[in-house]
């Protein structure tokens, strides 16, 4: 009985299966962009038969999201407390429910007809990207290995500041359909075509969106390499904090110096208590960007950035992350917090477009840890912002290829926005990445280290500053509308 089930998977099924387990090497820290373009094709011509649509993209999906995120276990076991079996049981369910939500319904929705070669151009794509999309923000968002990340290293990343990550998914995904359709008829159009897609994102990757404005900024990005274990036990909180004191002195040439998410693990108005000296110890000249948590009147905390130095000001953590930073379902489900020993594991959400922060004498669009996956978010505070600033701590995910992949998103931000990036974060990898998305210095993890370097801002827009996700959304409609009946429109 139990080998019954085994006889009905055939080789497409295993084809479907391994081009998803090798999309994450599209990604950091492998980034052989091309993988991408050919895993997606290998799907898509599987779905050219309806039969087991649903299922072979759930297979597609076990793989790529297997291989790719299952570091999740690594905060649940080491972190969470949770046992070694718990946490297979809750990695598992991760990876099951996204690849329901994406690949399985993917599959799903695309054959209900037969596909055509025009739906083969127009619905592939197009509704791949928009389901990449409703990842973004269902259940609160985990837009992680969205195939645009993957390409940004390759001529496609000319795309990005005129359609945004999504629209470098879209393309991508479009790339795969020619393929597809190559491999089928055999044609020279669609070699053309997609030469011409390629060609014209080399082209793109050449425009400057953006103008350097004054002189670059000396900036020091302090990594303190705080143990996770550690990093809230009251005992070590001062050992903490005399750490990034002493590594910052060490950098009074510095115009800003910048902490990573929550390196001082007190409450802001607490610091006084634990340490008297604390603000006169950091008055010797840098503006300084801290992250700290910040509890206010009522009793609300947020996860934040406080500004210290020449112009005072805050940033509140938007974007929280669930079960990490706050429980969904409080009522129902508050009982977890017991269970996953989390601190500082109720957070309230910082309000909507709050203003960028002004140190050394820039406007400075802040963002803590998460936030940056979600581009929307980043352009939030654009044009204002001269320079993105985004503090974090991977430490929650070890030594694992997630701080690589988070690096990759971090500079994706970068290249839609037309600004140098400073990435601070706990144990790495900090960063410095210009506006083209490349990276111009970085740090090794898990090392105690200043990373020095210098930060040139900018100003003006991108398109995908000015229309956003738009953009891209309302092309990706219109291809759906043509793939329904595009007879309907020719005749018009």
């Amino acid at each position: 009985m139990t080998f019954s089930f085994l006889k009905k998977i055939n080789l497409g099924d295993c084809l479907a299966l391994g081009a998803g387990s090798l999309m994450p090497l599209a990604f950091a820290p492998y980034s052989i962009f091309p993988i991408a373009v050919l895993s997606i094709a290998v799907l898509f011509f599987l779905w050219q038969t309806p039969q087991r649509a649903f299922w072979r993209g759930f297979l597609y999906g076990l793989g790529m999201f297997g291989v790719g995120i299952s570091w999740v276990h690594v905060s649940f076991y080491q972190f969470g407390g949770i046992p070694w079996v718990g946490t297979i049981i809750l990695t598992a369910a991760f990876v099951v429910g996204w690849s329901v939500v994406h690949p399985a319904l993917l599959g799903y929705l695309l054959t209900r007809s037969k596909p055509t070669p025009l739906t083969l151009f127009l619905w592939f794509p197009a509704i791949w990207t928009l389901i990449e999309w409703q990842r973004s923000w269902l259940l609160t968002g985990f837009p992680w290995l969205s195939v645009g990340y993957s390409q940004i290293d390759s001529p496609l990343n000319g795309f990005a500041p005129l359609l945004g990550m999504y629209g470098v998914t879209w393309i991508t995904a479009l790339s795969a359909s020619l393929l597809v359709y190559i491999y089928q008829t055999k044609k020279i159009v669609p070699f053309v075509m997609l030469i011409g897609l390629w060609g014209s994102g080399w082209l793109l990757s050449g425009i400057s969106w953006t103008t350097p404005i004054g002189t670059p900024l000396k900036v020091a990005l302090v990594q303190g390499n705080v143990p996770q274990d550690f990093k809230w036990n009251s005992d070590y909180r001062l050992v903490s904090i005399q750490r990034y004191l002493k590594l910052s002195k060490e950098h009074r040439d510095a115009d800003i110096i910048i902490w990573p998410e929550t390196a001082v693990p007190l409450f802001f108005h607490k610091i006084q208590k634990y340490v008297p000296d604390f603000f006169e110890q950091l008055s010797y000249g840098p503006d300084f960007l801290i992250g700290v948590p910040v509890l206010e009147k009522g009793g609300k905390y947020f996860n934040g950035v406080v500004s210290i130095g020449s112009k005072p000001g805050m940033y509140y953590k938007q974007h929280l992350v669930p079960f990490g930073e706050y429980i969904p379902l409080q009522s129902l489900l508050g009982s977890l917090l017991k269970m996953f020993e989390i601190p500082m594991s109720e957070f309230s959400a910082g309000g909507a477009q709050q203003i960028p922060i002004s140190s050394a004498g820039h406007n400075i669009g802040v963002s803590i840890c998460y936030e940056d996956v979600f581009g929307s978010l980043i352009r939030q505070s654009l044009p204002t912002a001269h320079l993105l600033v985004n503090v974090s701590n991977d430490a929650w995910f070890g030594d694992s290829i997630a701080p690589h992949q988070h690096l990759e998103i971090a500079r994706m931000r970068a290249l839609e926005s037309g600004r140098y990036l400073l990435r601070t974060t706990n144990t790495g990898i900090s960063a410095v990445i210009n506006e083209k998305g490349k990276v111009i210095e970085k740090t090794p993890q898990s090392q105690l280290i200043t990373l020095r370097s210098t930060a040139q801002s900018y100003q003006g827009s991108t398109p995908y500053v000015r229309f956003g996700d738009g953009l891209v959304l309302s092309l990706l409609v219109l291809c759906v509308l043509l793939g329904v009946r595009p007879w309907k429109f020719l005749k018009k």
